[in-house]
């Protein structure tokens, strides 16, 4: 009896303390809105745009946004390109004044931020940039400003781009880890770390081809920026000259050097204002909170985020998964109002059945209404996989995409539990292969040859899906497939996709194809309410975005490749090669 009132009041003790977060949360909610301020956009207003910060896919609500005007929420890639169409036309937004520091994001992210500013450049509106330490990223969308600065005191990072590799071949070794390894495709570099330690003749082959067309791209946009040409550029970066922000201003590479105090003054100088007026700025935050991005009329295009790595059962942070994206497209594709379905895919790839699974959801929702694919930085592998179906591939040239080919990794850790942990494993078997999968122990040459076969005939299969989607011959395929990587600017002259541009372009694409001239744009995932934020979500404290900011963006991708070896065992694998970091 003494333990059931034991039980019975620590039940009830949770259920008060519970009850009362539950009302703190509720009552905080309520005033946060009552208190919150509704944002206007005032005449001569400056829209700032901060290229530190990182603009996911989708807009990235913070669930503590309503408690205070300083947690805004993150606009996604799409917004911040929509943003910067409207206050093209807002006739109270002046200018943009650009925050050029470091720059996380990717490649074609940048590309799509800096088309959207030469664009709102044809308003005759100034872009004016400014930085302290200026790294090559964020120059790449900052020169398509009037003027970029940098402090006196400052730098502007121009050397090129590199690209990294880790190999964990000898750290298995030392473990006494066996990585068993299967892949289809000769450029299909992702199972490297694990069985070489350095590049093989294929990889860097391949990685030399585009990441130099991505460093052509760069010299290409600023030669026309800044007046001069690709050769001057290259040779620049070749020889270190600029070692000082004077370097930079001395050869061309910004307009001149300026500490913040001096860009503010000569943005009130344009405004028109004097010394002690304030100057109006708004965040893109903040200015999305006075627009309609969504659109108008009753028919509707469905927009489907598809961002991370792609993997069986449920979505989770970060991840596709293949239940999840199933429930969405056929949401969609049943959905009478929805006229046509754009995927937007931003990933690397990961499991190959869930590939599939998506594949096939999106090929039955291709024969009831237009679907168009808008590729991001990274689409690759099964991210291309679930992508081939579609009526239509958009992507931009910086877009890394391809890596058409299959792996999978069984480790034998025998000799790791024994000599390191002293563990061994003995056991019965009903038949010969009962255990085939087993990391306990190593595999012999028949069982081996089972695994391969079952690779040959997921990438076959794989093959057949791009042919069919892309309408060409198996063999074409295989010549650009092979696991390869390839730019955007390569995709399209090989058939792996149709045409360049961003999301705009493919939601307009799809627009035409649906026949609609006046429509609604519905976002997938819904994004959840408060208290589904708080509550319902596996990570309401947000550790990810912690562990990243603690590590740091370049080591936080080694960390998820580290992850990532778990996932990969035992399953065949349509993924990207192995996580690079480009400097």
């Amino acid at each position: 009896m003494r333990s059931f009132f034991k039980t019975f009041l620590a039940a009830l003790l949770a259920l008060a303390v519970f009850s009362l977060l539950v009302f703190v949360f509720f009552a905080a909610w309520v005033g946060g809105l009552a208190a919150r301020e509704v944002p206007r956009v005032e005449s001569n207003s400056v829209l700032v745009l901060d290229l530190a910060q990182h603009y996911p896919e989708q807009l990235k609500k913070n669930p503590l946004g309503v408690l205070s005007a300083n947690q805004e929420d993150v606009p996604g890639l799409y917004d911040v390109v929509r943003l910067l169409q409207k206050a093209k036309s807002d006739k109270d937004i002046a200018g943009i004044y650009i925050i050029a520091n470091a720059n996380p994001n990717g490649f074609a992210a940048n590309e799509e931020i800096r088309n959207a500013l030469v664009d709102f450049r044809e308003s005759g509106k100034f872009v004016l940039a400014h930085g302290d330490i200026i790294s090559q990223r964020a120059y790449a969308v900052a020169n398509a400003s009037d003027k970029i600065y940098v402090s006196p005191q400052g730098y502007v990072e121009w050397l090129g781009y590199s690209v990294e590799y880790a190999f964990i071949k000898g750290t298995l070794e030392k473990l006494s880890i066996e990585p068993q390894i299967f892949y289809a495709g000769k450029f299909k570099s992702a199972t490297e770390p694990f069985r070489t330690d350095k590049m093989t003749p294929e990889n860097q082959l391949q990685t030399s081809v585009w990441l130099n067309d991505l460093y052509n791209d760069l010299l290409i946009k600023t030669a026309e920026a800044r007046k001069t040409d690709t050769a001057t550029l290259h040779r620049l970066a070749n020889e270190a000259r600029i070692q000082t922000a004077k370097d930079a201003v001395e050869y061309n590479i910004v307009d001149g050097l300026k500490y913040d105090d001096e860009i503010k003054d000569e943005i009130k100088s344009r405004l028109k204002l004097d010394k002690y007026e304030k100057i109006n700025f708004i965040s893109l935050d903040r200015y999305k909170e006075t627009k309609n991005l969504k659109g108008s009329g009753n028919e509707e295009i469905a927009l489907i985020y598809a961002e991370g790595n792609i993997i069986d059962g449920k979505s989770e942070q970060g991840a596709i998964g293949s239940e999840t994206y199933r429930s969405l497209i056929r949401k969609a594709r049943l959905d009478k109002s929805i006229k046509a379905i754009v995927f937007r895919v931003n990933s690397g790839g990961g499991s190959a059945l869930a590939s599939e699974n998506i594949w096939r959801e999106l090929a039955l929702a291709k024969k009831e209404k237009p679907v168009v694919v808008s590729f991001g930085d990274v689409a690759a592998s099964g991210g291309y996989y679930i992508s081939c179906a579609a009526d239509s591939i958009f992507a931009l040239p910086t877009t890394i995409t391809g890596s058409i080919g299959v792996f999978g990794i069984i480790p034998n850790m025998q000799a790791f539990f024994k000599n390191k942990l002293g563990v061994t494993f003995d056991g019965v078997k009903t038949g010969p292969y009962a255990n085939a999968m087993t990391v306990t122990k190593p595999m012999n040459e028949n069982e081996k040859k089972i695994i391969q076969a079952q690779i040959e005939t997921i990438y076959s299969q794989f093959k057949q899906r791009v042919a069919e989607g892309r309408k060409m011959n198996v063999d074409n395929v295989d010549s650009i497939a092979q696991g390869r990587v390839w730019t955007g600017l390569r995709a399209k002259n090989i058939g792996l996709i149709d045409r360049f541009g961003g999301l705009d372009d493919a939601i307009s694409c799809a627009a035409r194809m649906a026949k609609l001239k006046e429509y609604r744009v519905r976002e997938f995932p819904e994004t959840m309410n408060l208290f589904e934020r708080i509550l319902g979500k596996k990570d309401p404290l947000n550790y990810q975005e912690k562990i990243k900011a603690e590590i740091g963006e370049d080591n936080y991708k080694i960390y998820n490749e580290l992850k990532r070896v778990k996932e990969m065992t035992n399953s065949a694998q349509a993924r990207l090669p192995f996580e690079f970091v480009i400097r």
